[in-house]
């Protein structure tokens, strides 16, 4: 995890002697109700930066997509697309929609809430763009080369992003600086860093003085022979540099969460620890006393499952058409490898545990279940891997060559397009898996994950993929069917594209 300061604070004791009186004084003097000035320039200095590199990012994205609308327009034979003169405008148009939707905001959101924010955008600057469009003898080909650039403009913009992003994680500047406050701190601040795209880059944790401290890169608390002044400065600038403090569910007590609010953060996170509700966009009810969260269902509307099967065929029909033939030749493959059937059929457990018969291209031996049972039962190291994952990183049964290939870029699975076309299976959603699989988990999540049709890819496998052990499994997977929406489903989509050509955690 990246390095943490761990502020040993005073939110101590009433009273306190020594280097703690001492240091609770200081901080009072430092900790007035305003920011300092030199730590706003520096907040403000890296959200410049942020915003700087989006805005460059997107506009990248912008000429790209309105590339490929001419390249489009021009392969359907249309006389003009974008011309030259409109590309400045609708570069403007399309950068300003996505500012008013809040893609360069301070405070960066979730990237599923980004890719829902950028398709907004992308809506908008088309009605914006029909609106102030030229005259009626172009309006046709005019919007129709808008149109394609607006939904270009969210995979490439969305790509764009992420790269973006990856170097500004790299270089620290991505993420407002965030203290964590309160009992589970440091769990909760390793977790933000491992995942840097929440927005959130914790720079210290803010302890009670009875607490013990974990070896982080500096603990601040005077040890022998420091000096109590330097301490103090360091602690802080630590709190003065944090633009978000998260007070943790195990901390109510009020006279500390005062202590909290009194700094000038640019917001005060209470979280609630409910991972039975775990969303991306939460909603609440004002309930008087009470605040009430919205728990959301949208999977299981009936106008939703109409529209996800329409974004299975949208995929499916035009993915069987251009993979028939890499199909085939990969098939080819297997029976040059292994002599046999070049495909299998495995049953799989699907939507209301009904048993579904799974297409996939073979990439094991024929006798793979013997080779397995006697590779268990001679190396213990592995009987324990198996049991934890369901699954082998030096599995025997892989056919050299072809079986490791085609397992590594998820391409055995292609032949599951025919799955997802017959309906049983959706293109997003839990991965179907074997009975053995299944069994291993509990019936609440069983009974949940069931509730759902499986999927050629998911949540998963675009993140820790086979080394997520049952329990990512589970928790990823519950989060997808609670907080499923079409964007979650395209977001994983366009995700899926470099987690198969970058293979980590494939086996």
């Amino acid at each position: 995890m990246p390095d943490v300061d761990v502020a040993n604070t005073s939110l101590l004791p009433a009273g306190g002697t020594g280097w703690q009186g001492r240091l609770r004084e200081r901080l009072k003097e430092r900790l007035g109700p305003v920011r300092s000035g030199r730590a706003e320039t520096i907040a403000e200095a890296r959200r410049r930066i942020v915003t700087g590199a989006l805005l460059a990012g997107d506009t990248v994205a912008v000429l790209v997509a309105c590339g490929g609308s001419l390249l489009v327009m021009a392969a359907a034979g249309a006389a003009a697309g974008l011309a030259p003169a409109m590309l400045t405008g609708w570069c403007a148009l399309q950068i300003c929609a996505l500012a008013l939707c809040g893609l360069y905001e301070p405070i960066e959101a979730e990237p599923i809430e980004r890719l829902r924010r950028r398709g907004l955008a992308a809506a908008l600057a088309f009605a914006a763009a029909i609106l102030v469009g030229g005259g009626p003898w172009s309006w046709p080909w005019s919007w129709a080369a808008t149109g394609i650039a607006a939904l270009l403009s969210i995979p490439v913009g969305h790509y764009a992003e992420g790269f973006v992003r990856a170097r500004l994680v790299r270089r620290g500047v991505w993420g407002a600086a965030t203290i964590v406050y309160g009992e589970g701190a440091t769990e909760l601040a390793r977790s933000l860093a491992a995942r840097p795209e929440l927005g959130l880059r914790p720079i210290g944790i803010v302890r009670a003085a009875d607490q013990v401290v974990e070896p982080f890169r500096t603990v601040v608390s005077p040890g022998p022979g420091e000096d109590t002044e330097r301490a103090a400065e360091r602690m802080a600038s630590l709190l003065e540099a944090a633009e978000v403090a998260i007070c943790t569910p195990g901390e109510r007590e009020p006279t500390r969460f005062a202590w909290l609010t009194r700094h000038p953060f640019r917001q005060v996170l209470v979280t609630h620890h409910a991972p039975e509700v775990e969303t991306v966009r939460l909603k609440t009810r004002c309930l008087g006393p009470v605040v009430g969260l919205v728990v959301r269902r949208a999977i299981f509307l009936p106008h939703n499952l109409r529209l996800k099967r329409a974004l299975d065929l949208a995929v499916t029909v035009p993915g069987l058409l251009v993979c028939g033939p890499l199909i085939g030749v990969l098939a080819l493959a297997v029976k040059i490898a292994d002599p046999g059937p070049a495909f299998y059929v495995q049953p799989r457990v699907g939507r209301d545990g009904r048993t579904i018969r799974v297409y996939k291209l073979r990439s094991m031996f024929r006798d793979a279940e013997a080779r397995l049972a006697e590779h268990l039962a001679a190396d213990e190291a592995a009987r324990r891997e198996w049991d934890r994952f369901c699954k082998l990183r030096n599995d025997p049964r892989v056919l050299p060559g072809i079986g490791g290939f085609i397992r590594r870029t998820s391409l055995d699975e292609l032949p599951q397009l025919l799955n997802v076309l017959r309906g049983d299976m959706s293109v997003v959603g839990p991965r179907p898996f074997p009975a053995y699989h299944t069994e291993r988990f509990g019936p609440a999540f069983q009974a949940l994950r069931a509730s759902v049709p499986p999927g050629l890819t998911g949540l998963w496998q675009i993140s820790a993929r086979s080394d997520g052990d049952l329990a990512v499994q589970e928790q990823q997977d519950s989060f997808y069917i609670r907080n499923w929406s079409i964007w979650t489903d395209l977001y994983i989509l366009l995700e899926t594209v470099p987690a198969v050509l970058s293979a980590k955690g494939a086996r």
